[in-house]
């Protein structure tokens, strides 16, 4: 009984101290809700930019010259006129993303802008999981196929691509989730997503949203907790078969 006891209990704080680290998010604002000037404009390269434009708050957008062609949208109008870009949305399966709200899009054929935000806390050598909702649409106005459209990830001194998405003319890809797996190299590092393609197209726009980044594994403390936990259980057990 008391060996299990003794289980029991580093069993819990094991699980607990590596669910209460990997549970929290390490992005701000990943659902792009909070904005310096409203949503449905064109992003600015900073907060005073100007006035019929807007900044996602925790985020930059830059091009080198200015924000690019990168918008925050609202996904209930994104298929209507009264969007600021009127994305494709006639019998195309169209809809909005898991979190519904705000979502980030960006044309990868026009002046795209990188959509940068730093992290930091990190632990350095540690495994971090990056999971984002993405998919790819039309513009309306413009006729064309949209082929090997992804987004271009970079968390430190790594990159990655999400797979390719490629649609008809006027058609929609669906939302796909993304999952990525990185390294820390410091205990502060920049985390961005660029809009590509490979066969330019005819106006894509390449869409995000739910940004999270967690730790993908317990931490080091809690590793040693655990080696400790079965050096004590087999202590423990050996104690009792002398009795």
């Amino acid at each position: 009984m008391r060996i299990k006891s003794v289980l029991l209990t580093l069993s819990a704080l094991v699980l607990g101290t590596g669910a209460a680290h990997a549970s929290g998010n390490l992005v701000s604002n990943g659902s792009f809700e909070a904005t310096t000037n409203g949503n449905n404009k064109q992003l600015s390269s900073s907060a005073t930019g100007a006035a019929d434009r807007t900044t996602l708050e925790g985020w930059t957008s830059s091009n080198g010259r200015d924000g690019g062609y990168n918008f925050v949208l609202d996904s209930s109008i994104v298929t209507t006129w009264d969007s600021a870009i009127w994305l494709r949305g006639e019998n195309n399966g169209f809809t909005a993303s898991h979190n519904g709200g705000n979502i980030f899009a960006s044309d990868p054929d026009y002046h795209p802008g990188t959509l940068s935000q730093t992290i930091n806390g990190l632990e350095v050598g540690g495994s971090y999981k990056l999971t984002f909702e993405y998919a790819l649409a039309q513009q309306t106005g413009f006729e064309g196929a949209n082929n090997d459209n992804y987004w271009q990830v970079v968390f430190g001194n790594t990159t990655l691509n999400s797979s390719l998405l490629s649609i008809a003319d006027g058609g929609f890809s669906g939302w796909k989730t993304a999952t990525m797996t990185f390294t820390a190299t410091s205990a502060s590092q920049a985390l961005s997503f660029l809009a590509k393609n490979a066969a330019p197209g005819a106006p894509p726009f390449l869409l995000l949203d739910s940004v999270s980044l967690t730790s993908a594994v317990p931490e080091p403390a809690s590793w040693g907790m655990m080696a400790g936990g079965v050096f004590l259980l087999a202590f423990l057990r050996r104690r009792a078969y002398r009795a």
